[in-house]
């Protein structure tokens, strides 16, 4: 075997394996989060695999013995994820009437019929990241509306006190 053999099998190993890394650090480093949807209308494909979902927290944190439930809604349906206690401190907010909730990321191994939950559809959290912050929402009431109810409130109390007299003064004529 010649040298300007062995350093074309070289630069071809080289390229060969370069290539293989990149293919492969492109589809693992840079997973692309899966949709609700997609997991509950594949759930046999995806059964016992790791993927990545992300979605906004929401309801309530429900510790259980060192773990705990935290459901994340992705805009079409909530998934229940299980992560460690110790993952939980990330959560700064839970996505309710006064809150929009932190937007979370998980990675971890999908069940579409988890045998340690009683065959619920789940994700065992192997990690999550915060990607959003939540915040807290104020409602303001539209003054318009606030008129409206003020009103029709007076109106109401107007005509309930003029049905009370009536009946009174019918009472009182009968006698």
């Amino acid at each position: 075997m010649s040298l300007k053999n062995l350093f074309n099998v070289k630069y071809v190993m080289f390229n060969v394996f370069l290539l293989y890394t990149l293919h492969f650090t492109l589809y693992t480093g840079f997973a692309q989060a899966v949709s609700s949807r997609e997991l509950i209308n594949n759930s046999k494909q995806y059964d016992g695999k790791s993927v990545v979902y992300q979605g906004e927290a929401i309801g309530d944190i429900m510790r259980r013995k060192g773990f705990a439930w935290v459901n994340l809604l992705d805009g079409e349906s909530a998934i229940g994820i299980w992560l460690k206690q110790e993952e939980i401190p990330k959560i700064k907010f839970i996505g309710g009437y006064q809150h929009k909730g932190d937007l979370i990321e998980v990675e971890g191994v999908f069940n579409s019929n988890c045998r340690e939950h009683g065959g619920d559809l789940d994700i065992h959290a192997d990690k999550i990241t915060v990607v959003t912050s939540g915040y807290s929402v104020s409602e303001e009431i539209n003054p318009v509306k606030k008129v409206w109810a003020k009103n029709l409130s007076f109106v109401t109390a107007f005509f309930l006190i003029c049905f009370i007299l009536r009946e009174a003064w019918d009472k009182w004529k009968k006698k």
